[in-house]
């Protein structure tokens, strides 16, 4: 039987994140970004593909992102520019209670997904600028090299979609983190642009 366990009481004592973890960028030519940007920063990837190409240069899984936007989604996104910035937090339950807080105040993610590496919440300010808040699901740099090595993430690099409140349910019940935090794979009929939402 799993221990239950809490969420941190945000509305009581303020939970901040940890660190800015990333920025990506929509451009409008990848390999031109990519090459850039792998000069200037002395970055290497962490993972790339004919459509997203995520540069590191420290512990960080990614520090810049790079997409190339297919033709997809509102006609604002179609230019070049800040995709979104990115918080991580220091445990799964302090990015839940967050949720939960923000929730309160009728401030709602638009978009929630296990993208594998780290577990989402996206939100959008009012003037639209979009918000990442994360947890870092790997805590060691082998266990996410192995990760983006795998097929797994070749055939999905978007991830996955899940319910916050079924995860906040989940993680309440004591199950452990590595069963809450798994990211299952594509159904039948999926694709790695379903799972998006502009």
């Amino acid at each position: 039987m799993n221990a239950p366990r809490r969420l941190p009481d945000a509305q009581a004592t303020p939970v901040r994140p940890v660190k800015l973890a990333h920025v990506v960028l929509r451009v409008s030519e990848l390999e031109r970004s990519r090459a850039w940007y792998l000069k200037v920063l002395e970055a290497r990837p962490a993972f790339e593909n004919a459509m997203v190409c995520f540069l590191t240069y420290d512990e960080e899984h990614h520090r810049i992102g790079l997409i190339a936007r297919p033709e997809l989604g509102a006609a604002g996104d179609a230019h070049t520019g800040l995709e979104h910035i990115a918080f991580t937090y220091a445990s799964l339950g302090e990015l839940m209670a967050t949720y939960r807080r923000l929730h309160a105040q009728d401030i709602q993610p638009y978009w929630s997904i296990n993208h594998g590496p780290t577990i989402s919440l996206y939100y959008k300010d009012p003037d639209g600028h979009r918000l990442e808040l994360q947890y870092d699901v790997f805590e060691r740099a082998e266990e996410l090299e192995a990760f983006f090595a795998g097929a797994a993430y070749a055939e999905n690099f978007m991830g996955i979609v899940f319910d916050p409140e079924e995860m906040i349910a989940r993680f309440e019940a004591g199950e452990p983190l590595s069963g809450i935090t798994a990211r299952r794979a594509l159904r039948e009929g999926e694709s790695p642009w379903t799972m998006f939402v502009p």
